[in-house]
């Protein structure tokens, strides 16, 4: 894939050959009528994808995204055009204040929330350890774990009985990418927050499982990776190409849904074909 360099996170509007989230494709049957959904990271990629197919499977979702661009603006016209409710909310995930803010907004808006999507992550390539700053560290942290505890711990008094939530790891938690090795320390700890707060919170009826995407093309990947990375970028699994988003929500879909009432503590893989052990 030849693309132009772009800034971390990156943008659809400037990518050349654009991801598919499934705007064309994804048809829902009513299997999440009646929730209201929180997806960080909803704007583009796998977040958009899983924002499209909540909404036309039924649910109202609220977008948590970085900062103002048309991204987030397509997305949530994508969502109401499914008829359903969509609110924005940029602001960033690594600061403690904006966590709390997400879930009182969602509460203002929907009363309640039934399915969190913990799926913002920041990524960079870096081929020696020295070039890893300190941080860079603690941000690729307080993006992809420590706000995922934060906007946990928020949204549980908005959550009841046969909530649900999702949280996104990697193929990095089981085969890590040294090249990667903040996002894939971070992604190992995702898997291991999920089966923990599984365990903790099936007292209450609160469902949380994780899914673990391999290369999925999205904004992220030449935003944050080489040129001659992203050239071969999932060229690698057995299935010889990088996924598109539109293929990784249905999992979303089915963890969300009633029909996952007995799944908890999972770990599920969309990775084209590489196992994770």
């Amino acid at each position: 894939m030849s693309e132009p360099r772009q800034e971390p996170p990156g943008t659809l509007g400037a990518m050349r050959e654009k991801p598919d989230h499934g705007e064309d494709s994804y048809e829902g049957s009513g299997r999440l009528a009646g929730k209201c959904a929180v997806i960080t990271g909803g704007d583009s990629g796998i977040g958009r994808a899983v924002a499209i197919a909540f909404a036309r499977e039924g649910a109202d979702v609220l977008i948590s995204y970085l900062s103002e661009d048309a991204d987030a603006q397509d997305t949530a016209e994508l969502v109401r055009a499914a008829g359903r409710t969509a609110v924005l909310v940029p602001g960033d995930i690594a600061s403690l204040s904006h966590c709390q803010a997400i879930a009182d907004k969602a509460a203002q808006e929907f009363g309640r929330v039934d399915i969190l999507v913990n799926n913002a992550a920041y990524q960079m390539t870096h081929e020696t350890l020295e070039e890893i700053s300190d941080e860079e560290w603690t941000r690729t942290f307080d993006i992809n774990i420590t706000a995922m505890f934060r906007l946990t711990k928020a949204c549980l008094p908005h959550m009841s009985g046969g909530g649900s939530i999702i949280n996104t790891s990697s193929v990095n938690s089981d085969m890590p990418r040294p090249t990667l090795l903040p996002y894939a320390t971070t992604k190992g700890a995702i898997a291991n927050f999920t089966a923990g707060l599984a365990q903790l919170l099936a007292d209450r009826g609160i469902r949380v499982n994780a899914v673990a995407p391999g290369p999925i093309w999205t904004p992220l990947i030449p935003s944050t990776m080489p040129a001659d990375h992203v050239a071969e970028f999932g060229k690698n699994t057995p299935l010889g190409r990088a996924g598109q988003p539109k293929e990784v929500a249905p999992a979303y879909v089915l963890l969300a849904s009633d029909e996952a009432s007995y799944m908890s503590g999972a770990l599920i893989p969309v990775t084209g074909g590489k196992p994770i052990l």
